[in-house]
């Protein structure tokens, strides 16, 4: 059984830049809560261009990965099989080497945004705002594919980007419509707003919240909060953190690679907020 706590496996998180990465701090969290003994989580700066030679020389002892960019697309030709939800997004940020020599991929980001909202009492919203495009948009397109009924309004820099998101609401079966970003204080009225953006893209549209903001997701972690999550919360509204999803996707990472279930999400939640305290010190 993969989960013995005397078994010496192997897991870690792989991307470049990867030494920001809290991933470390969370599964071994987890390990440690689960008395997992004989575990160990790493983190390897690996590229595009590394990634097949890493693959060729996984032993025995491993038993999953996380991934973070540049790796979640180039990962999938080495894969044997990648789940619907990976599927949807061509993203995959989870790998479990079964005991058979399988790699099977797998999208935690989805489920963990959809799970940290849930957290939050949000089961199901009538219309949502996306601030960005990127590949975490896509995730949060999909995520919303399962809890929002109406329209997505995208706010993007162009319209390159916004063909892709009409592309990405088309195929994961979403009804989107897109804006240009010098509107984007318009998506601060929405029910549910998901700010996937760069550190400091946001900060011009703190300003701009609403007296009653309803709530935003922020998915960065670092520095936080973020100026907009933070006149967010002064004005009373709910706010969803990056610590959130990392926590919630890591919480799936931890249970399909171990076989454990449920993996100790308040252990791992304690264990990322006084890294990053730490972090802040």
């Amino acid at each position: 059984m993969r989960a013995r706590a005397t078994d010496a496996r192997r897991a870690a998180v792989l991307g470049k830049p990867i030494d920001h990465s809290l991933s470390p701090v969370l599964h071994r969290a987890a390990y440690e809560e689960l008395r997992l003994t004989g575990w160990s989580y790493d983190r390897f700066e690996i590229d595009e261009a590394a990634l097949p030679g890493f693959f060729a020389e996984l032993g025995p002892e491993w038993a999953g990965l996380s991934l973070t960019m540049p790796l979640k697309r180039a990962v999938i030709p080495l894969l044997d099989e990648i789940s619907e939800t990976a599927a949807s997004v061509e993203a995959v940020n989870t790998v479990v080497l079964t005991d058979d020599d399988r790699r099977v991929g797998d999208n935690t980001d989805i489920p963990g945004m959809v799970a940290a909202l849930r957290e939050r009492g949000i089961e199901q919203v009538d219309s949502a705002a996306i601030l960005g495009a990127g590949a975490t948009a896509s995730s949060a397109l999909a995520a919303l594919a399962r809890i929002c009924t109406g329209e997505v309004v995208a706010y993007v820099r162009s319209e390159a980007r916004a063909a892709e998101m009409r592309q990405w609401g088309e195929r994961l079966d979403v009804e989107v419509r897109t804006a240009d970003w010098s509107d984007a204080d318009q998506a601060l009225r929405a029910p549910l707003v998901i700010a996937t953006t760069p550190a400091g893209t946001t900060d011009a549209l703190a300003s701009a919240v609403p007296e009653r903001p309803a709530t935003l997701f922020d998915v960065l972690y670092d520095p936080w909060p973020t100026a907009l999550a933070a006149r967010w919360s002064m004005y009373g509204g709910a706010v969803v953190s990056g610590l959130d999803l990392l926590v919630h996707q890591a919480v799936l990472q931890v249970e399909q690679m171990t076989g454990r279930v449920p993996a100790p999400l308040d252990a791992m939640r304690k264990a990322g907020e006084r890294a990053l305290a730490a972090r802040q010190d």
